[in-house]
């Protein structure tokens, strides 16, 4: 069954300026902003423009292009916050979420970066 995409969830009524946000970056297919309930000093969520639930269906439905400025983005938003380990920051996470068991709680597409303080295992080891 294909992604039916719900244009009434949050970041599409942030797209199209319903609801206000803190901008970090926007380009051409690209918006970032501060996330309200930030998990880490450092919390930004980016999103693309288009109408997509989640990673894969990004990474399946996307143009070139929009594929291209929002990976970019994310690298530009970390090099901005001297978050990058290769130019002497401290890291950071990145998280996507997908679907049910994954909790995501928007369908529209978006990677969290998470930067600021030791963040911890994601998941537990196992065993």
């Amino acid at each position: 069954m294909p992604y039916a995409y719900d244009p009434q969830n949050i970041f599409a009524k942030i797209l199209r300026g319903e609801i206000p946000n803190r901008t970090v970056l926007e380009t051409e297919h690209t918006l970032a902003f501060e996330d309200i309930y930030p998990q880490a000093p450092i919390h930004v969520l980016v999103i693309p423009k288009g109408p997509y639930v989640c990673a894969d269906h990004f990474a399946l439905a996307a143009s070139d292009a929009e594929i291209v400025d929002f990976t970019r983005s994310i690298g530009r938003i970390c090099a901005d916050l001297g978050i990058q380990p290769g130019e002497g920051g401290q890291g950071f996470r990145t998280i996507s979420n997908a679907g049910e068991v994954a909790v995501q709680e928007v369908p529209h597409y978006h990677v969290h970066i998470l930067s600021g303080r030791p963040l911890g295992r994601m998941l537990q080891k196992a065993g």
